[in-house]
């Protein structure tokens, strides 16, 4: 079962992917998650693996989307009851509807590495490059431009960063190809006279404005850089300011909607993607699992009796 989860943690980051690891690291008999279960919980919420039953998914889940979003771990304890001494930096979900016990899992999230797309050979593409890759960011270099329709096939993340340095090398094509990315910075290197030039003939070509608006020129924050290794510099520290001014978006999260409290256990509910739910008298009630509908059917009035004591 590790080989397995290796592996499609493996896939996950080869395709791309963002996704984060719930892995358990406590247990308190009885309860069915054990040290060392672990799942594999998608950016868009359904989970691959196994943490236990089914009333710890809905609060896995819902902690993973988060950390998904901001990018930090976390540590998660579900048991019945709540604990006024729970220790700082400990994330608790009191819910009854387990079999007793408590669990602590562990929360990592997985997202792609950043990403530095460069066109050109240039002494400022060679800088860039060597420089994006001391700070760990993924580097794809395109040399030889008719075969960038390729390259243009990389997964796109939000944090794929394009830059054009061919510097008189089959600009205009070097360009034209970029902008296929569906990237959010893409910058070129080059003076503001060239670049009207350039922008000018890719307009008569066909290339609309708006696409154009998008393009950074010059590449680079305004540092005074004068060398080539300088522009590298001053096109990098723009690259990491606007991977971190922008939020850190994953493909879809929870639905968005009003959230419901499962009267059998107070666990938060999506009202969207709730899986169980119960028609009664006027209202809809739902619940994060099998296991509280099912208790709420048998006896619906006592359970919303003892919820509104």
């Amino acid at each position: 079962m590790f080989d397995e989860f290796l592996d499609k943690a493996v896939e996950l980051r080869a395709r791309g992917e963002s996704f984060a690891i719930a892995t358990v690291v406590r247990f308190e008999a009885p309860i069915s998650g054990k040290p060392g279960d672990r799942a594999i919980v998608h950016s868009d919420g359904s989970m691959w693996g196994w943490i236990g039953g089914g009333c710890s998914q809905p609060a896995v889940i819902k902690e993973a989307l988060k950390a998904l979003q901001d990018g930090s771990p976390r540590l998660i304890r579900i048991s019945p009851s709540a604990n006024p001494d729970a220790e700082e930096g400990i994330v608790d979900y009191t819910m009854t509807c387990h079999s007793g016990g408590s669990l602590d899992i562990y929360v990592e999230p997985v997202l792609p590495k950043p990403r530095v797309v460069i066109f050109g050979r240039s002494v400022v593409a060679q800088t860039l490059a060597r420089l994006a890759n001391a700070i760990h960011y993924a580097v794809t270099v395109v040399d030889v431009i008719e075969n960038a329709r390729d390259h243009a096939r990389l997964v796109t993340t939000p944090q794929t960063f394009v830059v054009v340095s061919t510097q008189g090398e089959n600009d205009e094509e070097a360009l034209e190809q970029a902008l296929s990315f569906d990237s959010l910075y893409v910058a070129f290197v080059a003076s503001e006279t060239k670049t009207r030039k350039l922008f000018n003939f890719l307009r008569e070509k066909g290339i609309s404005s708006e696409q154009l608006s998008r393009v950074k020129a010059p590449a680079g924050l305004r540092i005074g850089a004068v060398s080539p290794e300088e522009i590298a510099v001053s096109i990098l520290a723009e690259i990491v300011q606007a991977g971190r001014s922008r939020p850190q978006p994953v493909a879809p999260v929870e639905p968005k909607s009003v959230e419901e409290h499962d009267p059998v256990c107070g666990m938060t509910v999506n009202a969207a993607s709730a899986k169980h739910k119960a028609q009664y008298g006027e209202k809809t009630y739902y619940f994060c699992c099998a296991g509280c509908k099912q208790k709420f059917d048998k006896e619906p009035a006592k359970v919303l009796l003892r919820l509104a004591e």
